[in-house]
Protein backbone atom coordinates (compact mmCIF):
# COMPACT_ATOMS: atom_id res chain seq x y z
CA UNK A 1 0.00 0.00 0.00
CA UNK A 2 3.24 2.04 0.42
CA UNK A 3 4.87 4.28 -2.65
CA UNK A 4 7.95 4.77 -3.50
CA UNK A 5 6.88 8.42 -3.86
CA UNK A 6 6.69 10.86 -0.37
CA UNK A 7 2.83 11.63 -2.58
CA UNK A 8 1.37 10.50 -4.22
CA UNK A 9 -1.62 13.34 -5.56
CA UNK A 10 -4.27 12.07 -8.13
CA UNK A 11 -6.64 14.25 -9.24
CA UNK A 12 -9.91 12.15 -9.40
CA UNK A 13 -11.80 15.18 -10.90
CA UNK A 14 -11.34 18.85 -10.70
CA UNK A 15 -12.68 18.90 -6.47
CA UNK A 16 -11.49 15.56 -5.13
CA UNK A 17 -7.67 15.53 -4.14
CA UNK A 18 -6.26 12.01 -3.09
CA UNK A 19 -2.69 11.78 -1.48
CA UNK A 20 -0.97 8.44 -0.16
CA UNK A 21 1.79 8.92 2.26
CA UNK A 22 4.88 6.57 2.47
CA UNK A 23 3.37 4.99 6.10
CA UNK A 24 0.18 3.83 3.78
CA UNK A 25 -1.90 6.63 5.14
CA UNK A 26 -4.39 7.93 2.14
CA UNK A 27 -5.87 11.82 2.28
CA UNK A 28 -8.45 12.19 0.60
CA UNK A 29 -9.78 16.11 0.49
CA UNK A 30 -12.74 17.69 -1.20
CA UNK A 31 -13.41 21.37 -0.72
CA UNK A 32 -16.98 22.77 -0.67
CA UNK A 33 -16.32 26.27 -0.71
CA UNK A 34 -20.39 27.49 -1.39
CA UNK A 35 -20.65 25.42 2.42
CA UNK A 36 -20.09 27.25 6.05
CA UNK A 37 -18.79 24.36 7.56
CA UNK A 38 -15.95 21.26 7.11
CA UNK A 39 -15.92 18.02 8.30
CA UNK A 40 -13.48 15.01 8.24
CA UNK A 41 -13.38 11.40 9.77
CA UNK A 42 -9.83 9.11 10.75
CA UNK A 43 -10.81 5.76 10.02
CA UNK A 44 -7.92 2.74 10.94
CA UNK A 45 -8.79 -0.97 10.54
CA UNK A 46 -9.41 -1.72 13.77
CA UNK A 47 -12.96 -3.20 13.64
CA UNK A 48 -14.87 -6.17 15.77
CA UNK A 49 -13.57 -8.56 13.27
CA UNK A 50 -10.14 -7.51 14.41
CA UNK A 51 -10.56 -8.67 18.13
CA UNK A 52 -9.49 -11.68 19.74
CA UNK A 53 -12.18 -14.33 20.74
CA UNK A 54 -13.65 -13.88 23.70
CA UNK A 55 -12.85 -10.15 23.77
CA UNK A 56 -16.12 -8.92 22.34
CA UNK A 57 -16.56 -5.24 22.54
CA UNK A 58 -12.47 -4.33 22.51
CA UNK A 59 -12.76 -2.37 19.78
CA UNK A 60 -15.81 -0.30 21.11
CA UNK A 61 -14.36 0.31 24.25
CA UNK A 62 -10.83 0.83 22.38
CA UNK A 63 -12.47 4.01 20.60
CA UNK A 64 -14.06 5.10 23.36
CA UNK A 65 -11.19 5.13 25.65
CA UNK A 66 -8.97 6.64 23.39
CA UNK A 67 -10.96 10.01 24.05
CA UNK A 68 -10.35 9.85 27.24
CA UNK A 69 -6.92 12.10 27.41
CA UNK A 70 -4.69 12.26 24.84
CA UNK A 71 -0.83 13.88 23.88
CA UNK A 72 -0.98 16.89 25.85
CA UNK A 73 -4.44 16.67 26.99
CA UNK A 74 -6.35 15.45 29.49
CA UNK A 75 -9.59 13.72 29.51
CA UNK A 76 -11.37 17.58 30.88
CA UNK A 77 -8.82 19.31 28.09
CA UNK A 78 -10.75 17.07 24.75
CA UNK A 79 -13.88 17.94 25.51
CA UNK A 80 -13.46 21.70 26.50
CA UNK A 81 -11.57 21.94 23.04
CA UNK A 82 -14.01 19.99 21.04
CA UNK A 83 -16.47 22.42 22.75
CA UNK A 84 -14.59 25.41 21.89
CA UNK A 85 -14.36 24.81 18.65
CA UNK A 86 -17.83 23.80 17.86
CA UNK A 87 -17.29 20.29 17.00
CA UNK A 88 -19.78 18.16 16.51
CA UNK A 89 -18.06 14.75 17.13
CA UNK A 90 -18.55 10.93 16.57
CA UNK A 91 -16.58 8.00 17.36
CA UNK A 92 -17.45 4.51 16.49
CA UNK A 93 -16.93 0.94 15.04
CA UNK A 94 -17.91 -0.84 12.30
CA UNK A 95 -16.98 -4.51 11.13
CA UNK A 96 -13.51 -3.49 9.56
CA UNK A 97 -13.02 0.09 11.09
CA UNK A 98 -12.96 2.58 14.02
CA UNK A 99 -13.55 5.82 12.95
CA UNK A 100 -13.47 9.44 14.35
CA UNK A 101 -14.95 12.15 13.35
CA UNK A 102 -16.46 15.67 13.17
CA UNK A 103 -17.90 18.33 11.13
CA UNK A 104 -17.45 22.10 12.75
CA UNK A 105 -17.22 25.40 11.41
CA UNK A 106 -14.66 25.80 8.78
CA UNK A 107 -12.34 28.01 10.42
CA UNK A 108 -11.93 25.25 13.80
CA UNK A 109 -10.32 22.50 11.01
CA UNK A 110 -6.91 22.89 12.07
CA UNK A 111 -7.66 22.80 15.08
CA UNK A 112 -9.72 19.96 15.08
CA UNK A 113 -7.43 17.71 13.24
CA UNK A 114 -4.14 18.39 15.41
CA UNK A 115 -6.25 17.26 18.34
CA UNK A 116 -7.19 13.96 17.01
CA UNK A 117 -3.88 12.96 15.56
CA UNK A 118 -3.12 12.95 19.43
CA UNK A 119 -5.75 11.01 20.16
CA UNK A 120 -5.37 8.65 17.30
CA UNK A 121 -1.57 8.64 17.92
CA UNK A 122 -1.18 9.09 21.57
CA UNK A 123 -4.37 8.30 23.63
CA UNK A 124 -3.48 7.84 27.45
CA UNK A 125 -5.49 5.26 27.50
CA UNK A 126 -5.70 5.50 32.01
CA UNK A 127 -6.24 2.38 33.32
CA UNK A 128 -8.67 4.29 36.40
CA UNK A 129 -10.78 4.86 33.16
CA UNK A 130 -11.16 1.43 32.24
CA UNK A 131 -14.26 0.38 34.63
CA UNK A 132 -16.38 3.57 33.82
CA UNK A 133 -15.54 3.08 30.04
CA UNK A 134 -17.04 -0.90 30.64
CA UNK A 135 -19.99 0.16 32.13
CA UNK A 136 -21.21 2.17 29.18
CA UNK A 137 -20.44 -0.26 27.08
CA UNK A 138 -22.41 -3.06 29.28
CA UNK A 139 -25.40 -0.68 29.30
CA UNK A 140 -25.57 -0.63 25.48
CA UNK A 141 -25.12 -4.08 25.07
CA UNK A 142 -27.88 -4.79 27.97
CA UNK A 143 -30.12 -1.96 26.03
CA UNK A 144 -29.95 -4.14 22.62
CA UNK A 145 -30.70 -7.20 24.62
CA UNK A 146 -34.11 -5.18 25.74
CA UNK A 147 -35.03 -4.47 22.24
CA UNK A 148 -36.35 -7.35 20.11
CA UNK A 149 -35.64 -6.00 16.34
CA UNK A 150 -31.92 -5.49 17.52
CA UNK A 151 -31.96 -9.06 18.82
CA UNK A 152 -33.25 -10.26 15.78
CA UNK A 153 -31.01 -7.99 13.21
CA UNK A 154 -27.91 -8.79 15.25
CA UNK A 155 -28.53 -12.87 15.16
CA UNK A 156 -29.07 -12.49 11.55
CA UNK A 157 -25.80 -10.51 10.76
CA UNK A 158 -24.03 -13.11 12.66
CA UNK A 159 -26.25 -16.16 10.02
CA UNK A 160 -25.09 -13.87 7.03
CA UNK A 161 -21.51 -13.06 7.90
CA UNK A 162 -20.27 -15.86 10.26
CA UNK A 163 -18.77 -15.86 13.92
CA UNK A 164 -16.00 -13.01 13.21
CA UNK A 165 -17.71 -10.61 10.49
CA UNK A 166 -20.89 -10.72 11.93
CA UNK A 167 -20.01 -9.82 15.48
CA UNK A 168 -22.44 -6.88 17.33
CA UNK A 169 -19.93 -3.80 17.05
CA UNK A 170 -21.05 -2.98 20.66
CA UNK A 171 -19.72 -6.70 21.75
CA UNK A 172 -21.28 -8.65 24.38
CA UNK A 173 -21.30 -8.95 28.08
CA UNK A 174 -18.65 -12.09 28.47
CA UNK A 175 -16.32 -10.17 26.30
CA UNK A 176 -16.48 -7.21 27.92
CA UNK A 177 -16.22 -8.25 31.82
CA UNK A 178 -12.88 -9.98 30.35
CA UNK A 179 -11.04 -6.91 29.11
CA UNK A 180 -8.21 -5.44 30.74
CA UNK A 181 -6.37 -2.35 30.69
CA UNK A 182 -3.53 -4.66 28.58
CA UNK A 183 -5.90 -5.89 25.96
CA UNK A 184 -6.85 -2.25 25.51
CA UNK A 185 -3.41 -0.87 25.05
CA UNK A 186 -2.48 -4.20 23.21
CA UNK A 187 -5.35 -3.75 20.57
CA UNK A 188 -4.14 -0.16 20.02
CA UNK A 189 -0.81 -0.91 19.36
CA UNK A 190 -1.92 -3.43 17.17
CA UNK A 191 -4.76 -2.09 15.32
CA UNK A 192 -4.19 1.76 14.88
CA UNK A 193 -1.28 1.70 12.39
CA UNK A 194 -1.40 4.13 9.93
CA UNK A 195 -0.91 1.13 6.70
CA UNK A 196 -4.65 0.95 5.53
CA UNK A 197 -5.87 4.26 7.17
CA UNK A 198 -7.88 6.83 5.38
CA UNK A 199 -8.35 10.39 6.53
CA UNK A 200 -11.38 12.23 4.30
CA UNK A 201 -12.24 16.13 4.21
CA UNK A 202 -14.96 17.45 3.28
CA UNK A 203 -16.15 21.24 3.24
CA UNK A 204 -15.05 24.50 3.10
CA UNK A 205 -11.24 24.21 3.41
CA UNK A 206 -8.23 24.60 1.77
CA UNK A 207 -6.81 21.45 0.40
CA UNK A 208 -3.40 22.20 0.25
CA UNK A 209 -3.02 23.70 3.61
CA UNK A 210 -5.01 20.62 4.81
CA UNK A 211 -3.00 17.89 3.47
CA UNK A 212 0.29 19.78 4.05
CA UNK A 213 -0.99 19.23 7.92
CA UNK A 214 -1.83 16.28 7.68
CA UNK A 215 1.56 15.49 6.40
CA UNK A 216 2.59 16.73 9.63
CA UNK A 217 0.91 15.62 11.95
CA UNK A 218 0.95 11.78 10.60
CA UNK A 219 3.78 11.73 8.49
CA UNK A 220 6.03 9.75 10.82
CA UNK A 221 3.59 7.73 12.23
CA UNK A 222 4.60 4.46 11.38
CA UNK A 223 3.17 0.41 11.60
CA UNK A 224 1.69 -2.41 8.70
CA UNK A 225 -1.12 -3.57 9.03
CA UNK A 226 -1.81 -7.00 10.33
CA UNK A 227 -3.63 -9.80 8.70
CA UNK A 228 -6.75 -10.82 10.66
CA UNK A 229 -8.00 -14.86 9.93
CA UNK A 230 -10.40 -15.08 7.62
CA UNK A 231 -13.96 -16.15 8.28
CA UNK A 232 -16.10 -18.28 6.25
CA UNK A 233 -19.19 -16.80 6.66
CA UNK A 234 -22.61 -18.29 7.93
CA UNK A 235 -24.71 -20.32 5.62
CA UNK A 236 -29.34 -20.36 5.65
CA UNK A 237 -31.06 -21.53 8.20
CA UNK A 238 -34.00 -20.09 10.97
CA UNK A 239 -33.50 -19.74 14.26
CA UNK A 240 -36.45 -18.67 16.19
CA UNK A 241 -36.38 -16.65 19.43
CA UNK A 242 -39.15 -17.79 21.66
CA UNK A 243 -40.59 -14.70 23.52
CA UNK A 244 -44.16 -14.51 24.96
CA UNK A 245 -44.62 -10.95 23.21
CA UNK A 246 -47.51 -9.11 21.22
CA UNK A 247 -45.78 -8.65 18.71
CA UNK A 248 -43.74 -10.60 15.83
CA UNK A 249 -40.62 -9.88 14.89
CA UNK A 250 -39.25 -11.10 11.47
CA UNK A 251 -35.52 -11.05 10.05
CA UNK A 252 -34.11 -12.38 6.78
CA UNK A 253 -31.02 -11.46 4.58
CA UNK A 254 -29.80 -13.58 2.21
CA UNK A 255 -26.14 -13.19 -0.11
CA UNK A 256 -25.60 -10.25 -2.50
CA UNK A 257 -22.97 -8.00 -4.17
CA UNK A 258 -20.64 -5.83 -2.25
CA UNK A 259 -20.27 -2.36 -3.10
CA UNK A 260 -17.39 -2.25 -5.73
CA UNK A 261 -19.06 -4.78 -7.47
CA UNK A 262 -20.00 -3.50 -11.34
CA UNK A 263 -23.21 -4.89 -10.45
CA UNK A 264 -24.16 -3.46 -7.52
CA UNK A 265 -26.20 -0.49 -8.67
CA UNK A 266 -29.10 -2.27 -10.45
CA UNK A 267 -29.17 -4.62 -7.02
CA UNK A 268 -29.38 -1.85 -5.02
CA UNK A 269 -32.01 0.23 -7.64
CA UNK A 270 -34.20 -3.40 -7.27
CA UNK A 271 -33.59 -2.65 -3.26
CA UNK A 272 -35.28 0.76 -3.83
CA UNK A 273 -37.75 -0.10 -5.63
CA UNK A 274 -39.10 -2.63 -2.89
CA UNK A 275 -38.56 -0.32 0.19
CA UNK A 276 -37.03 2.78 -0.64
CA UNK A 277 -40.22 5.69 -0.04
CA UNK A 278 -43.94 5.27 1.13
CA UNK A 279 -44.86 4.48 -2.79
CA UNK A 280 -42.46 1.52 -2.62
CA UNK A 281 -43.51 -1.77 -2.93
CA UNK A 282 -42.81 -3.45 0.48
CA UNK A 283 -44.58 -0.37 1.86
CA UNK A 284 -47.50 0.01 0.11
CA UNK A 285 -48.49 -4.19 -0.87
CA UNK A 286 -47.33 -5.67 2.75
CA UNK A 287 -48.26 -2.72 4.75
CA UNK A 288 -50.55 -0.16 3.64
CA UNK A 289 -53.27 -2.04 1.30
CA UNK A 290 -53.10 -5.33 3.27
CA UNK A 291 -52.24 -3.78 6.39
CA UNK A 292 -50.13 -6.51 7.67
CA UNK A 293 -47.25 -4.88 9.77
CA UNK A 294 -46.41 -1.67 11.22
CA UNK A 295 -43.11 -1.83 9.92
CA UNK A 296 -41.21 -3.20 7.02
CA UNK A 297 -37.89 -3.05 5.48
CA UNK A 298 -35.20 -4.02 2.80
CA UNK A 299 -31.72 -2.91 2.51
CA UNK A 300 -28.61 -3.43 1.36
CA UNK A 301 -25.54 -4.47 3.57
CA UNK A 302 -21.72 -4.48 2.37
CA UNK A 303 -18.34 -5.89 3.42
CA UNK A 304 -15.64 -5.25 1.33
CA UNK A 305 -15.50 -8.76 -0.34
CA UNK A 306 -19.35 -9.41 -0.22
CA UNK A 307 -22.60 -8.31 0.79
CA UNK A 308 -26.21 -8.80 1.83
CA UNK A 309 -29.54 -8.02 1.43
CA UNK A 310 -31.52 -7.72 5.27
CA UNK A 311 -34.77 -7.39 5.72
CA UNK A 312 -37.05 -6.90 8.93
CA UNK A 313 -41.04 -6.74 8.82
CA UNK A 314 -42.88 -5.89 12.92
CA UNK A 315 -46.28 -7.41 13.08
CA UNK A 316 -48.73 -9.27 15.38
CA UNK A 317 -48.76 -13.17 16.04
CA UNK A 318 -51.93 -13.69 14.23
CA UNK A 319 -50.40 -12.32 11.21
CA UNK A 320 -46.95 -13.18 11.44
CA UNK A 321 -46.78 -16.22 8.90
CA UNK A 322 -48.89 -13.61 6.17
CA UNK A 323 -46.60 -11.01 6.77
CA UNK A 324 -43.65 -13.02 6.30
CA UNK A 325 -45.29 -14.92 2.99
CA UNK A 326 -45.91 -11.84 1.67
CA UNK A 327 -43.21 -10.15 2.11
CA UNK A 328 -40.70 -12.94 0.52
CA UNK A 329 -43.26 -12.93 -2.48
CA UNK A 330 -42.66 -9.38 -3.41
CA UNK A 331 -38.70 -10.01 -3.10
CA UNK A 332 -39.06 -13.10 -5.10
CA UNK A 333 -41.57 -11.39 -7.89
CA UNK A 334 -39.09 -8.06 -8.59
CA UNK A 335 -37.72 -10.44 -11.23
CA UNK A 336 -40.82 -10.73 -13.20
CA UNK A 337 -41.17 -6.93 -13.89
CA UNK A 338 -40.62 -3.67 -13.39
CA UNK A 339 -43.38 -0.20 -14.14
CA UNK A 340 -41.18 2.48 -15.37
CA UNK A 341 -42.35 4.91 -13.35
CA UNK A 342 -41.05 2.96 -10.31
CA UNK A 343 -37.98 3.43 -11.62
CA UNK A 344 -38.38 7.16 -12.23
CA UNK A 345 -39.71 7.90 -8.75
CA UNK A 346 -36.13 6.19 -7.22
CA UNK A 347 -34.57 7.79 -9.66
CA UNK A 348 -36.29 11.07 -8.22
CA UNK A 349 -35.41 10.37 -4.76
CA UNK A 350 -31.47 9.76 -5.48
CA UNK A 351 -31.12 12.97 -7.19
CA UNK A 352 -32.42 14.56 -3.58
CA UNK A 353 -30.32 13.10 -1.99
CA UNK A 354 -27.66 13.79 -3.84
CA UNK A 355 -28.37 17.56 -3.23
CA UNK A 356 -28.49 16.85 0.26
CA UNK A 357 -25.09 15.46 0.15
CA UNK A 358 -24.18 18.62 -1.11
CA UNK A 359 -25.25 20.34 1.26
CA UNK A 360 -23.79 18.22 4.14
CA UNK A 361 -19.83 18.14 4.75
CA UNK A 362 -20.43 15.46 7.05
CA UNK A 363 -22.34 13.42 4.52
CA UNK A 364 -19.74 14.02 1.81
CA UNK A 365 -17.15 13.12 4.01
CA UNK A 366 -18.89 10.08 4.94
CA UNK A 367 -19.16 9.06 1.18
CA UNK A 368 -15.33 9.90 0.45
CA UNK A 369 -14.49 7.71 2.92
CA UNK A 370 -16.44 4.16 2.37
CA UNK A 371 -15.85 4.72 -1.20
CA UNK A 372 -12.13 4.32 -0.63
CA UNK A 373 -11.97 1.66 1.79
CA UNK A 374 -14.95 -0.62 -0.15
CA UNK A 375 -13.60 0.68 -4.03
CA UNK A 376 -9.75 1.97 -3.21
CA UNK A 377 -10.99 4.81 -5.51
CA UNK A 378 -13.65 8.10 -5.48
CA UNK A 379 -17.26 7.94 -6.94
CA UNK A 380 -17.65 11.42 -7.93
CA UNK A 381 -21.27 12.79 -7.31
CA UNK A 382 -21.60 13.31 -11.17
CA UNK A 383 -20.32 9.44 -11.72
CA UNK A 384 -22.90 8.69 -9.12
CA UNK A 385 -25.50 11.19 -10.89
CA UNK A 386 -25.12 9.25 -14.36
CA UNK A 387 -24.86 5.86 -13.44
CA UNK A 388 -28.24 6.19 -11.89
CA UNK A 389 -29.84 8.63 -14.42
CA UNK A 390 -28.71 5.45 -17.14
CA UNK A 391 -29.87 2.86 -15.07
CA UNK A 392 -32.95 0.86 -17.19
CA UNK A 393 -36.04 -1.54 -16.21
CA UNK A 394 -34.07 -4.62 -18.38
CA UNK A 395 -30.87 -3.63 -16.18
CA UNK A 396 -32.53 -4.38 -13.03
CA UNK A 397 -34.70 -7.06 -13.87
CA UNK A 398 -31.71 -8.78 -15.77
CA UNK A 399 -29.58 -9.04 -12.27
CA UNK A 400 -32.54 -10.04 -10.01
CA UNK A 401 -33.35 -12.73 -12.62
CA UNK A 402 -29.54 -14.12 -12.60
CA UNK A 403 -28.90 -13.62 -8.97
CA UNK A 404 -32.42 -14.77 -8.11
CA UNK A 405 -33.07 -14.46 -3.62
CA UNK A 406 -31.97 -17.44 -1.97
CA UNK A 407 -30.71 -19.44 0.23
CA UNK A 408 -32.15 -17.59 2.99
CA UNK A 409 -31.02 -16.27 6.83
CA UNK A 410 -34.15 -15.72 9.24
CA UNK A 411 -34.76 -14.94 12.31
CA UNK A 412 -37.85 -14.74 14.13
CA UNK A 413 -38.70 -13.50 17.77
CA UNK A 414 -42.27 -14.18 19.02
CA UNK A 415 -44.69 -16.89 20.52
CA UNK A 416 -44.54 -19.36 17.44
CA UNK A 417 -42.00 -20.00 15.04
CA UNK A 418 -43.00 -19.79 11.18
CA UNK A 419 -43.17 -22.07 8.73
CA UNK A 420 -40.05 -21.13 6.35
CA UNK A 421 -39.02 -22.25 2.92
CA UNK A 422 -35.82 -25.23 3.61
Amino acid sequence: MSTSAATLQQTVDESVRVEQLDNGLTVIAQPMPWLRTAAFAIAVRGGVQAEPDGREGLAGLLCEMAQRGAGPYSSRDVVALQDNLGLDHSAGVSTALASFGAAMPGQSLHEALALYAEIIRRPHLPEDQLDESRLGALHEVRAILDEPTQQVILKLKAMQYGRRDGRATCGNEPGLNAITIDDVRGFFEQRFRPDGAIIGIAGNFDATAAIDQVRELFGDWQGQQIAIPADRGGGPGYEHIQQDSSQTHIGLSFDSVPLADPNYYPMRAGVGILSDGMSSRLFDRVREQRGLCYSVSLSAHSLIDRGAIIGYAGTTPERAQETFDVTLREIEALADGIEPGELERLKVRVQSGLIMEQESSWSRVSSLVSDWYHRGRIVTMRELEQRIESLTVAEIVDYWKQHPPGGYRIVTLGQQPLNVPH
